[in-house]
């Protein structure tokens, strides 16, 4: 692979089945209908509602190479959803997405980044970690909001 060969670019409308696609490859877990969070064309959504300039795909020779999304509230950003298909891994396209988005977030600004990798997936937690990140000593805690929230019973502090 030539570097002219490889174009990063912003996502377009017309790249969404491509995308999902890929992403329901590399990320196993959007088929788990019980984590409704991960559905992809949600996802697509939501960052097309929120700073869609800051999600890119790469192409190689017109076909789908990869994705990286990334955002910044201000205070530092964050990288999401960093995929390159099976076939296509271990050319440095991941290493250039990162980049990209990286440069992205410099550009507006950002100080930091931050991202996150399940703790199943040691092989990409040493491919960011080759890249320069390394564990902070925080714990990630999360809680799903809206529609996909538990209820939780304020006068006992138990959730369904």
């Amino acid at each position: 692979m030539t570097d002219t060969t490889l174009v990063i670019r912003r996502f377009e409308v017309a790249d969404t089945e491509a995308v999902i696609a890929l992403w329901q490859e590399a990320f196993p877990e959007y088929g788990d209908t019980s984590r409704p969070q991960r559905d992809p064309r949600l996802s697509i959504a939501n960052k097309l509602a929120m700073q869609p300039e800051l999600f890119f795909v790469a192409t190689l020779e017109a076909q789908l190479a990869g994705t990286v999304m990334a955002g910044y509230d201000g205070h530092r950003g964050w990288l999401y959803s960093l995929a390159v298909p099976l076939g296509l891994r271990r050319r440095g396209i991941g290493t250039r997405l990162v980049a990209h988005a990286e440069h992205a977030l410099t550009a507006l600004g950002c100080p930091k980044v931050n991202l996150q990798v399940l703790e199943s997936k040691p092989d990409v937690r040493r491919f960011y970690e080759a890249l320069g990140y390394g564990s902070d000593a925080v714990i990630s805690l999360g809680k799903r909001l809206g529609a996909l929230a538990p209820r939780v019973d304020v006068a006992t502090q138990t959730a369904d």
